[in-house]
């Protein structure tokens, strides 16, 4: 069974890359395009890791974050933060999130935090 990442964010492009790593990488990819429809999709797919943008419409990262975790306590949550959102990522910590990596981010950091969650789930 390949392992299962939820992509969270509002830019269609950024979805699009980080299935085509993912992808490239053997894991499946479902994708959500803010908060709200993350923690729907987290509800029905149980994904391995979610890779949760910060700032969204509808629903935030962070508040995303806090509902999945409600859902599910093995919840394996990456933020993806803009430089400068230190305070954002130290409340997703807070709120469960296991593992940040700042945008842009490079591929490989976002492999091997997705690897690493990956590993520890199930």
């Amino acid at each position: 069974m390949l392992p299962k990442v939820l992509v969270v964010d509002d830019a269609a492009f950024m979805r699009m890359r980080s299935r085509q790593l993912l992808t490239e990488h053997g894991y499946q990819v479902e994708e959500a395009e803010n908060g709200q429809e993350a923690v729907e999709k987290y509800k029905e797919n149980r994904p391995d890791v979610v890779l949760m943008d910060i700032t969204m419409p509808v629903m935030d990262g962070i508040t995303a974050t806090k509902e999945i975790m409600k859902l599910d306590q093995g919840a394996r949550i990456v933020i993806c933060s803009a430089m400068g959102q230190q305070s954002m990522v130290i409340e997703a910590v807070k709120a469960g999130a296991k593992d940040f990596i700042v945008k842009p981010y490079q591929p490989e950091k976002v492999l091997s935090a997705i690897k690493k969650q990956a590993e520890n789930s199930g």
